[in-house]
């Protein structure tokens, strides 16, 4: 811990740098990726603050959109739409992805009652056609597809997708390497940035 208490502190001592900050935020895109500590939005992209606007959930679920129950990932992601207008949204996995590996491997998750209850909003199981696989990369590949038509049941992303004013991106990064690979409709496969 106190490696990180030194860095803020030094952090701090920039203010000249942050104080354009203030007056607002207008992010470009909406960052939709795992807790996981290994996953570092702006390390991968190289943003700086202002530019992500970031939704970081256990396995990158986007849970279901139910109007009359409202959630912090659905106030997030009508936030980044509706008020600050991003035009892309982009939905990453990784590699080695314990939620998903959860899932694929059929753990039993008894211990953690909220973990099994989130991991229940994947939508449906990952498919991988070999589940011993540590990095899981099937599986979270297909599962970042899933959690992308996922996105376009809520009525704000839905809307904005058919105007055009959205576009919507499916990445793995691979933690092991770094290397980040997006989803090509035309190929329907993930290919190298």
């Amino acid at each position: 811990m106190q490696p990180l208490i030194d860095h803020a502190r030094a952090f701090g001592r920039r203010p000249e740098e942050f104080a354009g900050l203030a007056s607002g935020q207008s992010p470009e895109v909406l960052f939709i990726t795992c807790s996981d500590s290994r996953v570092v939005p702006a390390l991968i992209t190289g943003a700086r603050p202002g530019q992500l606007f970031e939704l970081r959930t256990a396995g990158n679920i986007v849970p279901p959109y139910a109007s009359g129950v409202p959630t912090g990932e659905a106030a997030t992601i009508e936030y980044a739409v509706e008020v600050l207008g991003v035009k892309d949204i982009v939905v990453c996995g990784h590699s080695h992805c314990g939620a998903v590996g959860a899932l694929v491997r059929g753990d039993d998750l008894t211990p953690v009652p909220a973990v099994r209850d989130w991991l229940a909003h994947a939508a449906d199981e990952p498919r991988c056609s070999d589940p011993a696989d540590p990095s899981v990369a099937e599986a979270v590949r297909h599962h970042v597809l899933t959690q992308l038509l996922r996105l376009r049941s809520y009525p704000c992303v839905a809307r904005r997708l058919a105007e055009g004013g959205l576009r919507q991106h499916g990445w793995y990064y691979e933690v092991d390497t770094g290397a980040v690979h997006e989803h090509r409709a035309e190929t329907d496969s993930f290919e190298k940035l």
